[in-house]
């Protein structure tokens, strides 16, 4: 008897239609999670999270079915076969998962970005999982409360999410007292100077660096219109976070 013979023989149709379902149920889930990556243009989006979750759903089919052949009709096992463990291919896609979480995580100046992208993946390859599994249930109720966090959290900033960064760079006609009033007007707006660069550029004005830790509610429009309103800047560039 070949594979697909026994195949046909111990799982029908309708057993079949379910794991296609699975499939797609997961590709749902991870679509509803990978949106809100998508439109905040995260490195990972929508593609991304459909992928991950719908290989997860079926590397846990697999895993659960996959070693059928390997049992006699009895249901026990042949002469010297040891049992197929079906956790273990779930569980290489928990581990081997990091592989992509590492590849969205960088360093940017003192600020680590990516993580939550990272963890979304994760999570993401769980839901998979759970959905490959035949645990809808679960699986669906964890993709609504991370997909609603992601939203409510973006909307609503809490502790360091208040927080984000940013960069401005600039030429100027410097006088002696631009430097305390520029940082008077970083903490009116009640950001943090994190480093500070000031060279000398070839036409004789200062050219300044400065990296900003300020609240999320401070927006470029803010900043770009105190460089704007000093006639002695001759160029600027801000640069927030994305």
């Amino acid at each position: 008897m070949t594979v697909w013979e026994y195949f046909t023989e111990h799982i029908s149709i309708w057993q079949y239609l379910d794991f296609f379902v699975r499939i797609l149920v997961a590709c749902l889930c991870g679509a509803a999670i990978g949106f809100e990556r998508s439109r905040r243009l995260k490195s990972a989006g929508l593609r991304t999270h459909i992928i991950v979750c719908c290989a997860s759903a079926l590397m846990m089919i697999v895993s659960k079915y996959g070693f059928l052949d390997m049992a006699l009709a009895t249901g026990g096992l042949p002469d010297g076969m040891r049992i197929a463990d079906p956790a273990r291919i779930a569980a290489q896609v928990v581990s081997g998962i990091s592989f992509l979480g590492a590849g969205v995580i960088f360093k940017h100046g003192s600020s680590v970005k990516g993580l939550t992208t990272a963890a979304g993946i994760w999570a993401t390859a769980g839901i998979g999982l759970a959905i490959g599994a035949g645990m809808y249930v679960i699986g669906l109720f964890t993709m609504a409360v991370i997909a609603l966090l992601q939203f409510l959290m973006h909307k609503y900033k809490f502790g360091v999410e208040s927080w984000t960064t940013g960069r401005m760079d600039f030429n100027i006609r410097e006088d002696e007292e631009f430097r305390q009033k520029f940082l008077a007007q970083v903490d009116k707006w009640k950001a943090q100077v994190e480093e500070i660069e000031i060279t000398e550029a070839e036409d004789g004005t200062n050219h300044y660096v400065v990296a900003l830790r300020m609240p999320s509610t401070l927006n470029v429009e803010t900043m770009v219109q105190y460089l704007t309103d000093d006639k002695r800047i001759t160029r600027f560039s801000v640069t927030p976070e994305v």
